[in-house]
């Protein structure tokens, strides 16, 4: 543990000039570049998780309402990385804090035309006031939690915006076993991960926030997703309220 930790640290260092471009609000430009970086690796993560997310939301049908179209708010939508998993005419709200990837989720809108799109707002998970309360079917975040500030009131927000007998649907990557070899390079790498990853942090436990949230039924698996390495320890399920 001493070991990893000494390790860490010299990665940390390593990546004091992106602390101090953060520091004096150079980092923001990388932003501008990270959506066209999503979007690239988007097409080989779906290629590799496509099974895993087809029978993830495959399920989606079962929160329908029996009088109207299934109405879905993507969390962090990013590119629209979900949209040709969805069934057809759904009503489709998408929420990203990025801005810049607008540009990229039109792109998925015009391939995936079987949808409605509502709006795209740019808002943080955390602070979804543009969507009022029981007013989703169903909440969607795929590789979201990683990067959030607060798990919590993320989740907190999904619930707010569910109607009764609404899910919350995720696919995340998350901290490996503490006795692997993967815990010990997610630690190590995780401050150079941090910034390429416009902050995704690769040692959540974020399993159990969703288990505490409060959902009055949990559908959720641990995978070996078939990635890179430093996370292909996953989470998939649905939540709920």
């Amino acid at each position: 543990m001493l070991f990893m930790h000494l390790c860490k640290l010299v990665f940390k260092i390593l990546t004091l000039p992106l602390q101090i471009a953060e520091l004096v609000g150079l980092y923001s430009l990388y932003k501008r570049v990270f959506p066209f970086l999503v979007y690239k690796i988007t097409f080989t993560y779906n290629s590799k998780m496509n099974e895993h997310k087809r029978e993830l939301f495959r399920s989606l049908d079962k929160f329908r309402p029996s009088n109207g179209a299934l109405r879905i708010l993507e969390v962090g939508c990013g590119s629209g990385a979900n949209f040709e998993h969805y069934p057809t005419g759904c009503k489709v709200i998408c929420t990203d804090p990025n801005p810049h990837f607008q540009d990229y989720l039109q792109k998925n809108m015009a391939k995936n035309d079987h949808l409605v799109y509502d709006k795209f707002v740019v808002a943080s998970g955390e602070d979804l006031r543009a969507v009022p309360d029981d007013s989703v079917d169903v909440v969607v975040g795929t590789l979201v939690l990683c990067s959030v500030h607060d798990i919590r009131l993320v989740l907190k927000e999904a619930q707010r915006v569910l109607r009764s007998g609404g899910a919350f649907f995720f696919l995340e990557h998350v901290a490996s076993d503490p006795s692997t070899w993967t815990f010990f390079f997610q630690n190590v790498l995780q401050p150079i991960w941090y910034y390429f990853g416009d902050g995704c942090e690769t040692t959540r436990t974020t399993w159990e926030h969703i288990e505490k949230a409060g959902f009055s039924q949990l559908n959720l698996r641990h995978i070996q997703a078939p990635v890179t390495f430093i996370i292909k320890p996953h989470i998939v399920g649905y939540a709920i309220k």
